[in-house]
C-alpha cells in the first residue's frame, strides 16, 4: 500500500522524486497555482477587511479532480511545492481542495532535490504555514489592487495598454527621478596630463598621471591650462622619486544569493533577471543526467541568505583539497553571514554536490543550463578557497615643479582566482573593461633612476 500522496507543483520534479522514492508515494503535480482572484473583476472585497475572493483557474478542474482521485485511498498527504510564500500559497489551495477531516495533511519543504533531502523532509514533515500565506496574499491583493484600480487611469491620462503594478510604478518613480536629476546636472569640464615613460634601456613602457602642481593637488580647468603645464615638463627630466610596495589581499566572495545571481548571470551570460530564474528552477527541479536519471543539481534558487550547511562545505573542502592542494584551501572555513533584515530561510545558491562537476555533466545541459550552473558551481567552490594575494606598488615621479604617480600590482596567489573571478561594472555597455590604475604592471624600478618621457597627453573629462 503507498504511504501517501505527494503533491509538488513541477512535472519535471515528479519526475526526480519518483527516481527517489519509486513506487512507494503516489507523486502528482498542480502544475504552479490552482486558484486565484478572478480576471474578470477585481477579486477582493473593499468592504470586508480586503478579503481575497478565490475561484478555480480556467483549465484547473481536471487537475483538481485528478489530485482527489489520487488522494483517495491514502491517509497522509505531502504537499511539497516550493519552499517560499508562492509554494506555500499553492499548497494551502491544494489542501482546501482534496482534505477532509479523516487525512493527515503535511507539508515538506525540499531546499535541495536530493535522495536525502527528501527522505529526511519526509522523516520530518511540518505543518503549513498560515503566516506565510497570509504573507502571500496580502503580495497578491497590492498587485491586484494596483493593476485593477491605477492602470485604466493611466489609460485614460497617457495611453491605452500601459499597465502599473506594485513593483513596477515604484522603479518608474526612481527612474524618473534620476533622469530629472541628470536633466538638470550642469556637467564641468576639467582636464588630466598624462605621461608615457620608460627606463633607460627598456623598450616596455608605462603610463603616469600628473597629480601635483607647483605642490598642490592639481587641477586643470581647461584646454589652455594643460597645454601650458605640457609644455613645461616637455623639457624637464624625469625621476623616481619614492616607492612604496605592500602585500594585498582579496578574499574570496560569498556563494551566490538571488539578487547576486542575476546580476552577474546578467553580466557574464548576457540574462535576463527572468531568464535566470527560469534556468535556474530547471536546474533545481531535476535533469536527466542518463545513467543517473533525473537529479536536482543546485539548491532552491530563492534566497537572500549565503549561508551553507556544514555538510556542503566540509565535502567542497575535501574537493578543493583533493583538487588543488592544501595551499588553495582557506585556513578554516569561510563563514557568510546574512545581512540585516534578510529573511535568511534558505541556504545560498549551491550545486547539491561538487562530485556534479560542470564538465562531467555538460553534455546533458543545453547552452543556457550549463553556462549558469557552471557560474553557480565555481562561485561556491572558489568560496571556500584561499584568498588571492598581490603586490602592490606605488611610484612617485618627479618632473620639474610636477609630481607624478603610477601604481601597479602583480598578483603573487591566486588563490580563489584561479577558478572565479567577479565582475566589473566598468565598460559593460561595450563588452571590455579596462584595467585599472592599481591593476596594471610596472617595470622593476629604483629610487632616483632618471626615466625617458615617451609623450605627454593631455585628455579632456567632464563631470
Amino acid at each position: 500500500m503507498s504511504k501517501g500522496l505527494i503533491v509538488v507543483e513541477s512535472p519535471t520534479k515528479v519526475k526526480t522524486l519518483q527516481k527517489f522514492l519509486g513506487s512507494d508515494y503516489v507523486i502528482k503535480a498542480s502544475v504552479g497555482h490552482i486558484k486565484d482572484l478572478p480576471e474578470s473583476e477585481l477579486g477582493v472585497d473593499l468592504k470586508k477587511d480586503f478579503s481575497p475572493e478565490y475561484v478555480v483557474i480556467p483549465g484547473k478542474n481536471k487537475i483538481i479532480r485528478e489530485l482527489k482521485k489520487a488522494s483517495k485511498g491514502v491517509k497522509n498527504i505531502y504537499l511539497g511545492p516550493d519552499p517560499d510564500r508562492e509554494g506555500e500559497a499553492i499548497a494551502w489551495h491544494i489542501a482546501e481542495e482534496i482534505g477532509d477531516g479523516n487525512k493527515n495533511i503535511y507539508r515538506v519543504l525540499f531546499n535541495e532535490i536530493t535522495q536525502r533531502a527528501v527522505l529526511e523532509a519526509l522523516k520530518n514533515p511540518g505543518t503549513l504555514q498560515q503566516s506565510k500565506y497570509e504573507a502571500q496574499q496580502a503580495r497578491r491583493i497590492l498587485d491586484r489592487l494596483v493593476g485593477y484600480q491605477i492602470s485604466p487611469i493611466l489609460w485614460e491620462k497617457v495611453r491605452r495598454g500601459l499597465s502599473a503594478g506594485r513593483v513596477q510604478s515604484v522603479a518608474v518613480r526612481i527612474v524618473c527621478e534620476r533622469e530629472r536629476e541628470i536633466q538638470t546636472f550642469v556637467s564641468q569640464e576639467y582636464w588630466s596630463l598624462t605621461a608615457t615613460l620608460k627606463k633607460k634601456e627598456s623598450p616596455l613602457s608605462f603610463h603616469a598621471k600628473l597629480t601635483k602642481w607647483k605642490g598642490k593637488k592639481v587641477t586643470l580647468a581647461n584646454e589652455s591650462e594643460a597645454l601650458a603645464i605640457k609644455k613645461n615638463l616637455e623639457t624637464v627630466p624625469y625621476s623616481v622619486s619614492k616607492i612604496t610596495q605592500q602585500e594585498k589581499k582579496r578574499h574570496p566572495f560569498p556563494p551566490f544569493i538571488t539578487s547576486r545571481l542575476q546580476q552577474e548571470a546578467y553580466r557574464k551570460l548576457a540574462f535576463s533577471a527572468q531568464k535566470t530564474m527560469r534556468v535556474a528552477q530547471k536546474l533545481y527541479e531535476g535533469v536527466d543526467l542518463g545513467e543517473l536519471g533525473m537529479v536536482g543539481l543546485i539548491t532552491y534558487m530563492r534566497t537572500d541568505s549565503p549561508r551553507v550547511s556544514t555538510e556542503a562545505v566540509q565535502q567542497v573542502r575535501k574537493w578543493i583539497k583533493n583538487r588543488f592542494g592544501e595551499s588553495y584551501l582557506s585556513p578554516k572555513p569561510n563563514v557568510y553571514t546574512s545581512r540585516k533584515g534578510s529573511q535568511d530561510a534558505h541556504e545560498a545558491i549551491r550545486p547539491t554536490s561538487v562530485d556534479f562537476d560542470p564538465e562531467k555533466v555538460k553534455e546533458y545541459l543545453d547552452r543556457e543550463e550549463w553556462g549558469l550552473y557552471k557560474l553557480i558551481w565555481d562561485r561556491f567552490v572558489a568560496s571556500q578557497m584561499a584568498s588571492a594575494t598581490f603586490l602592490q606598488t606605488a611610484v612617485e615621479i618627479k618632473a620639474g615643479d610636477g609630481l607624478f604617480t603610477a601604481a601597479g600590482t602583480v598578483p603573487t596567489f591566486l588563490g580563489f582566482m584561479t577558478l572565479y573571478v567577479e565582475s566589473e561594472d566598468n565598460n559593460l555597455s561595450n563588452g571590455k573593461q579596462e584595467e585599472s590604475e592599481e591593476e596594471k604592471r610596472l617595470p622593476p624600478l629604483t629610487e632616483g633612476e632618471i626615466l625617458e618621457l615617451l609623450g605627454l597627453i593631455p585628455k579632456q573629462h567632464f563631470t
